[in-house]
């Protein structure tokens, strides 16, 4: 019986191959329903409000339930995550949130769709959570922001898709059929993605070396195609232990759990103080439904653009100082689409913001958030940020019913600006680069005094890729 299969240095050499691929498109297909049935929120709310079959109001307790059940599934899967494995949890919460998408298309008024979107959002906060923590244990680090930031591509294009169909279908056919296509869509991924792989990395976290060395066997006889591959770096054995959602709180893990946090809340509430209410902003100030979500697709464009960039970014401007300069940049933008003066002006603002917002997702949320923290806790401390990062959600709703009664979409905006301006300064004083380093590098060493402070300041000694 194996003792130990060094997989994180076994899957650092590995060329890209049909094997990364297959991963990628597997955790994308879901990401990318995830995120369908997040932003279908926005025309579907926008319809509700103008029909008369909800209200604002109503519309924020919406998106309310929505993140409680965000909340509640992000920090579920952290848990789950790291002690069924990845996959068991990804399958999970996806079966979740298909099913009661399905139900969401024939609810019968707006309170039994708010209960089918509470349930609907136990499934879509873990899903969040284990799909952008998994990736990164399978990619090489030369290329791990890159690849991170195509599954944001795949995710966040749904943004576009989402905005697109429903330009086309809620107008015509109503909003029901929205949630009818998401519910199908995540059934059938569900069975597709029955035949992926478990990491290798959390494998041998748990002492389960011949599973593990089965899979890393598979991946490397495909990525060598015949040829040789280059030699393993050799590194301490991994020694499987137990860990606990107290871990994230020592000494040696807090400052990475509180950027984490960071990171996440700042982000989410641009997304969902800002993006999500975008129709129900122009049909305010007197733009139809159609108009309303036509604009808004334009806008939108913006989910893919900036994931696109940070395919080209992620692995060269690194994660700390990329996320301080777009944070600080969307600041600004995000002020001046407050004060826009025309429909046209607000577009081109909105688009910029879009993209903006986005570029910080694939670096922030989809890659730096995941790579502070070791195999054994890296889904619960992504699950404890993407909490804090729910609980942002849960409160930007009803933060925006509040400014925009009491000063207009210009209250809304600066206070999101401010949000923006905090979360660059945090991670300036506070944040650590990971760019190119493996994650057994970067992960804190909770068991020597001191050295998590020495890694966080990059002089822990340990060689860099």
């Amino acid at each position: 019986m194996l003792s130990s299969v060094n997989a994180g240095p076994r899957l650092d050499r590995l060329p890209i191959s049909g094997f990364h691929r297959r991963i990628l498109w597997l955790i994308g297909g879901g990401m990318f329903l995830d995120s369908f049935d997040i932003y279908l929120a926005g025309g579907v709310l926008g319809a509700l409000a103008k029909s008369g079959w909800s209200t604002m109001q109503l519309n924020a307790t919406f998106l309310s339930a929505t993140f409680v059940g965000m909340l509640i599934g992000a920090l579920t899967a952290g848990v789950l995550g790291d002690r069924k494995g990845r996959k068991f949890t990804y399958q999970f919460n996806l079966a979740i949130f298909g099913l009661a998408s399905l139900a969401g298309a024939f609810a019968p008024n707006m309170t039994w769709l708010i209960v089918c979107r509470f349930f609907m959002g136990l499934g879509l906060g873990a899903e969040i959570v284990v799909g952008y923590g998994s990736l990164g244990e399978f990619v090489p680090p030369a290329v791990r922001g890159k690849w991170s930031a195509y599954l944001s591509l795949i995710t966040n294009s749904a943004l576009f898709f989402s905005t697109f169909l429903g330009y086309l279908i809620i107008p015509s056919i109503g909003w029901r059929a929205m949630f009818g296509i998401v519910g199908v869509g995540a059934l059938i991924m569900w069975f597709v993605r029955t035949k992926m792989p478990e990491s290798p990395r959390w494998l041998e976290s748990k002492g389960r070396f011949d599973e593990a060395e089965a899979i890393l066997r598979a991946a490397e006889a495909e990525s060598a195609r015949g040829g040789v591959l280059p030699p393993v770096r050799q590194t301490p054995p991994v020694v499987a232990r137990k860990t606990t959602l107290l871990d994230l709180f020592s000494r040696a893990q807090i400052r990475r759990t509180l950027v984490a946090i960071c990171v996440q809340v700042g982000i989410n509430v641009v997304i969902y103080g800002f993006i999500v209410w975008v129709p129900t902003f122009l049909m305010k100030q007197g733009v139809g439904m159609a108009s309303s979500l036509g604009y808004t697709t334009l806008m939108s464009l913006g989910g893919p653009a900036g994931a696109l960039v940070g395919v080209l970014v992620a692995d060269r401007i690194g994660r700390k100082n990329g996320m301080i300069l777009v944070s600080a940049l969307a600041a600004l933008v995000g002020w001046a689409y407050g004060h826009s003066t025309s429909v046209e002006m607000a577009t081109v603002l909105g688009f910029l913001l879009f993209t903006l917002t986005y570029l910080m997702v694939a670096l922030g949320i989809a890659t730096y958030c995941p790579e502070l923290f070791a195999t054994e806790n890296r889904m619960r401390g992504n699950g404890v940020a993407g909490c804090a990062g729910r609980v942002a959600g849960i409160l930007a709703p009803q933060m925006v019913v509040a400014l925009y009664a009491s000063g207009g979409i210009q209250h809304v905006l600066t206070t999101i600006a401010c949000v923006l301006a905090a979360m660059a300064i945090v991670l300036a004083l506070f944040g650590i680069e990971t760019n190119r380093r493996s994650l057994e590098d970067i992960a804190p060493n909770a068991g020597t005094p001191g050295a998590a402070g020495l890694a966080d300041a990059g002089l822990s000694g340990k060689s860099r890729h």
